[in-house]
């Protein structure tokens, strides 16, 4: 099996769309994609994610399932600055490199400031989703690997959005979430590649073979988008929680 994580092309938050150069990210996703053997798609059910699928299936004359699961990480945690709620991974690395407990792919749920909000909860929400998804397709997971009778050749497209992305790749490879999201990134369109590999007969390990590819953009002369990366320079609140 081959998992194709695919983010959606730039957005414009203020109205769950792509901007202009969103679209012509999305053209050029579908250039690549359109020129594969892909047999299922799946799109959240967010405007931005959908737009981008769009692009892709129209030209295709093919339709994706809507998973609710696939939304944007939707977990959020109390700044105890400001008291007000923020998005789960936006501390600073002068606060969480100092927490041994965010380097452990389970006790990362252990820590004080995770613990303030529904993160951990809504990780656990999509770590089931994707389960659910690749036991319908015949692999199903025991412990940290996946059990399957017959190891298929198909492949699988998730629109969908950063932080999601990052969580079903930490929970596929047993990755922590804090590290992988700040260590990582899913540019714009990028498409992060996973495959299944059966070294023992009927049990599977998903390796990445690409992470946060945008080739295709590249190729059509388009400029990658910076959306999901701090500044290189940014102002930091009580050690925590870097602003865009």
């Amino acid at each position: 099996m081959k998992l194709l994580i695919v983010r959606h092309g730039e957005p414009d938050y203020a109205t769950d769309t792509l901007t202009a150069k969103g679209e012509r990210e999305a053209a050029l996703l579908a250039d690549r994609l359109c020129a594969m053997r892909i047999d299922h798609f799946f799109v959240s059910p967010l405007g931005r994610a959908r737009a981008t699928a769009e692009a892709t299936l129209n030209r295709l004359g093919r339709t994706a399932v809507t998973l609710p699961w696939l939304e944007e990480f939707r977990g959020r945690v109390i700044d105890p600055g400001t008291g007000r709620r923020q998005i789960a991974w936006d501390f600073a690395p002068q606060y969480w490199t100092r927490c041994p407990e965010l380097w452990d792919a389970q006790r990362w749920r252990e820590n004080a400031l995770v613990q303030t909000g529904e993160a951990a909860a809504v990780y656990d929400e999509t770590a089931a989703g994707l389960d659910a998804l690749l036991a319908e397709h015949g692999y199903r997971r025991e412990g940290h690997l996946y059990r399957t009778g017959h190891n298929t050749g198909e492949t699988l497209c998730l629109f969908c959005h950063f932080g999601v992305g990052m969580a079903m790749l930490s929970h596929l490879i047993g990755l922590p979430f804090y590290p992988t999201i700040h260590g990582f990134i899913m540019a714009p369109t990028s498409v992060t590649t996973l495959v299944t590999e059966e070294r023992v007969p009927g049990e599977v390990w998903f390796r990445c073979t690409g992470l946060g590819d945008t080739s295709h953009l590249y190729k059509g002369g388009e400029p990658l988008s910076q959306f999901g990366r701090y500044r290189e320079i940014c102002g930091v609140d009580e050690g925590l929680g870097a602003k865009e």
